[in-house]
């Protein structure tokens, strides 16, 4: 933050408290049932939602649809975010990388299964109307993997 002025670094800080806060509410939202209506404001009106395995969605319409839908075969999901890094690439512009490790239902041929998806977000934000929104989310899962088989087979970089 070198370079900016006392104010700019309080307004950064600030920023960055309030894109966790927005990154906490998105996973809170998808662990209560992938609440589409709630998700989908949390995007920008032309976002991508990138999610490699379970698809990518542009806009927000799009992203809201996918939320709607996949609460019927992701029945349970604990999203647990850790190791934010943020920076900003302008005073309404910033980049957001955080692991995700999750427990999750899945429902399948009439039956559940347990399975553990370790991944990470590469999010990119804008501030719109003063409010911190998800431009993308880029997803980069390392497993998705039955929890009775493990991962060691299904991992990747």
């Amino acid at each position: 933050m070198s370079g900016l002025t006392l104010e700019q670094r309080v307004s950064r800080l600030e920023s960055a408290e309030d894109i966790r806060a927005m990154k906490a509410r998105y996973c809170d939202l998808c662990d209560r049932g992938y609440e589409p209506t709630g998700l989908a404001a949390l995007f920008t009106e032309d976002a991508v939602w990138d999610g490699a395995i379970f698809g990518r969605y542009e806009g927000r319409e799009a992203i809201r649809a996918f939320f709607k839908g996949i609460s019927g075969s992701l029945v349970f999901a604990a999203h647990l975010v850790m190791n934010p890094i943020i920076t900003f690439v302008d005073d309404d512009t910033a980049h957001g990388k955080w692991r995700l490790w999750e427990p999750a239902t899945v429902a399948e041929n009439s039956s559940v299964d347990s399975r553990i998806l370790l991944a990470s977000y590469d999010d990119i934000y804008a501030r719109v109307d003063g409010k911190w929104l998800h431009k993308s989310l880029t997803l980069h899962v390392n497993f998705f993997a039955p929890l009775h088989e493990g991962w060691a087979k299904s991992a990747t970089q």
